[in-house]
């Protein structure tokens, strides 16, 4: 091996000494600690060391998932912080939280306090304040912390969970209750789907269907032929060749006829009242007597039968009377 030559005197005359470098070693070392110093101050204000700060003090009968530094969240926001555990006397966990003067106004005399564990991420502590015009919480009030275990129901659940798990299988087996509505239901719909359909369902056996049917279809024969029958009676009592325009016909002849009778009676008062009259002529008014005589007989013969004919077309009258003037 070759040994590493000597270095040069050249060389070693053109490295300077530096002035005052011990000096400079202490100062950037002191920069560099109170560089430190001023970052862990910075924290500790940002973390609100030297903030005025008022107690509270939660009492719980266990402290498991709390530790110095946690969090007491109000809405979602950090208003304080544990700064402490205890043990008290009586068996019961004290916890210190040290909360900033200027969130201090979200806790009242009726706030509430929680302590929860959840089934994932660690237990938080949280305030409720339900009414903010109460009076402001006081410094060192000490307040009861209500827990909630979610992890502690897991069991609870898993029991209700099983149970609901064998009475969803009790519901579903064949000769269950259920299973029974469920077989009814089907049948019902096959009764539906049968020939008689809801006929069969309402009356309950395929016979009394069919003679519902048959009964039915009875009735709205039945109904044709009364349809067929008012229609003949209709035809032959409204037509122009019917009853009716019969009778009308009858009954403005015998109008006319009983005009004409009442001419001949007032030509007969005026008979009478020349044959009292004139003495003279009895032998003429006698002849024209007997003479209008015989046309009130006439008349009347016609009016009779007029009548028989009116009694024997009209079909609704029982006793037919027609009264002469």
């Amino acid at each position: 091996m070759q040994s590493s030559a000597p270095p040069e005197p050249e060389a070693m005359s053109s490295l300077r000494p530096v002035a005052h470098l011990e000096r400079k070693a202490a100062a950037l070392l002191l920069f560099t600690i109170a560089l430190i110093v001023g970052a862990g101050l910075y924290l500790l204000y940002a973390r609100g060391a030297f903030e005025p700060t008022q107690t509270l003090v939660l009492t719980a009968d266990d402290s498991e998932g709390v530790s110095v530094g946690m969090d007491m969240t109000f809405s979602g926001f950090p208003i304080g912080r544990v700064s402490k555990l205890e043990l008290a006397n009586d068996g019961n966990v004290r916890i210190v939280v040290a909360v900033p003067r200027k969130d201090a106004h979200w806790l009242r005399e009726s706030s509430v306090f929680t302590l929860v564990k959840g089934i994932v991420g660690g237990t938080t502590i949280k305030a409720y304040s339900g009414i903010l015009q109460d009076p402001p919480l006081h410094d060192g009030a000490e307040r009861p912390v209500l827990r909630g275990d979610a992890t502690a129901e897991i069991p609870q659940i898993v029991a209700m969970a099983k149970d609901l798990l064998n009475n969803l299988s009790l519901m579903t087996a064949q000769d269950s209750a259920l299973g029974k509505s469920m077989e009814q239901i089907r049948q019902l719909g096959e009764k539906l789907n049968g020939k008689s359909g809801a006929m069969e369902v309402l009356l309950g056996t395929p016979e009394n269907a069919q003679k519902t049917v048959e009964m039915l279809e009875r009735t709205n024969q039945l109904l044709a032929r009364m349809d067929h029958v008012v229609q003949r009676a209709d035809q032959q009592v409204f037509d122009a060749n019917g009853v009716m325009p019969q009778v009308r016909a009858t009954v403005e002849t015998l109008n006319q006829l009983l005009q004409e009778t009442r001419g001949s009676l007032k030509k007969l008062d005026a008979v009478l009242v020349n044959a009292e009259s004139i003495s003279t002529n009895v032998n003429d008014a006698s002849s024209d007597i007997g003479q209008l005589r015989n046309e009130v007989e006439s008349n009347l013969r016609k009016i009779e039968t007029m009548l028989t004919d009116l009694q024997r077309k009209w079909p609704f009258a029982k006793d037919a009377e027609v009264k002469l003037p």
